[in-house]
């Protein structure tokens, strides 16, 4: 049975404090005070992630096949992630870090105090994101 990356990428959002799941646009979109910093394809596909522009950079150079510039947003820095073909603890390791971005920092900094030595990777495997 195939790995379910997109549903393992909503339980790790979702885990997250203060993160909302709505719809919007008919995706699934991920959020933290009404701020998106996740959304994923009707299809489980696709997931498109708040990067910064270097990030962005970064990963397509690294992996055009996984990642590239999404569409309407990627002027601000949100990758297109193909879930079939990305590592899928890497994928988790970004949601993580697109939620801090998006958070207000007293809510990182309360999630950060909560975290074993504050190292929380967010790896999807791991036990405490799912």
């Amino acid at each position: 049975m195939p790995r379910d990356i997109a549903g393992d990428l909503a339980r790790l959002a979702l885990s997250l404090p203060e993160t909302q799941q709505r719809e919007t646009w008919g995706e699934q979109t991920f959020r933290v005070q009404d701020k998106i910093f996740l959304t994923l394809s009707p299809d489980g596909a696709l997931a498109s992630l708040r990067t910064t522009m270097e990030q962005q950079t970064e990963l397509i150079a690294m992996d055009p096949t996984s990642f590239s510039v999404a569409p309407y947003t990627g002027r601000f820095g949100w990758v297109l992630v193909h879930l079939a073909t990305v590592d899928p603890d890497l994928v988790g390791e970004f949601v993580v870090a697109a939620w801090r971005r998006t958070a207000p920092r007293r809510v990182v900094a309360s999630y950060e105090r909560a975290t074993v030595d504050g190292e929380d990777t967010g790896r999807v495997g791991r036990r405490r994101s799912l």
